[in-house]
């Protein structure tokens, strides 16, 4: 039988895709890293075909590598005797969870048939909602800014997981950089913020992004 990896999109229930739609109907169990995919999960499964892993918040390779582990025993059994379903959030191969379960399954677990369902990533959510186009030779990198990282380098970035707006906007402005945040984009919260105050911006949320142009390409567009 086969694991599915599914992509639910940014976090809307109605931007799953339609194959989405239709792998979460057909398994038998669906596997959950947090309450967010979990609630985007039940508008279309039963709460009791809902399963839910523990993957922790640290840096730690030992707890992480771990808990990849217990999450991979979990699942393995069910996906070996029925179809079953891992979702996250926005596309399963972009900064997902599913992706170090994936390679831990295949290394202790070869025996699993996974397949891929794509998902909205959070990526082309983000650029729709500011009107940015990635067209063909645009100079744009994918990068992780935690705890007030601030890569520079491109003319412009996407910074995922930006946990300290504040430090990361002042050091990309110091750098020539425009920067806009957004947060929790299509989560259908009440926190879902577009700006270009960093003070907006103050708590440590994992579900921030930002974008950053540098303002001589800013010019000459």
């Amino acid at each position: 039988m086969t694991l599915y990896g599914i992509g639910l999109g940014p976090g809307s229930a109605d931007l799953l895709t339609v194959r989405g739609k239709r792998r979460l109907e057909s398994v038998d169990v669906v596997y959950s890293p947090g309450r967010l995919s979990r609630r985007v999960a039940a508008e279309y499964v039963s709460e009791s075909n809902l399963s839910d892993l523990e993957f922790p918040m640290t840096t730690d390779p030992e707890e992480l590598q771990a808990a990849w582990e217990t999450a991979a025993a979990e699942v393995a059994p069910n996906a070996r005797e029925a179809d079953a379903a891992f979702v996250t959030l926005g596309d399963p191969c972009i900064y997902s969870t599913f992706g170090h379960l994936r390679r831990t399954l295949r290394e202790q677990h070869p025996s699993i048939d996974i397949e891929v369902v794509p998902g909205v990533s959070s990526v082309t959510a983000f650029a729709s909602v500011l009107g940015v186009d990635i067209d063909a030779g645009a100079e744009l990198t994918l990068r992780e800014a935690t705890d007030g990282a601030a890569p520079i380098g491109p003319n412009r970035l996407i910074l995922f997981k930006v946990t300290d707006a504040p430090t990361t906007y002042e050091k990309m402005t110091e750098a020539g950089y425009e920067v806009t945040f957004g947060r929790r984009l299509f989560m259908d919260t009440e926190e879902a913020l577009v700006t270009n105050d960093p003070g907006k911006v103050t708590d440590r949320d994992y579900y921030t992004l930002a974008y950053a142009e540098k303002r001589e390409a800013t010019g000459s567009a």
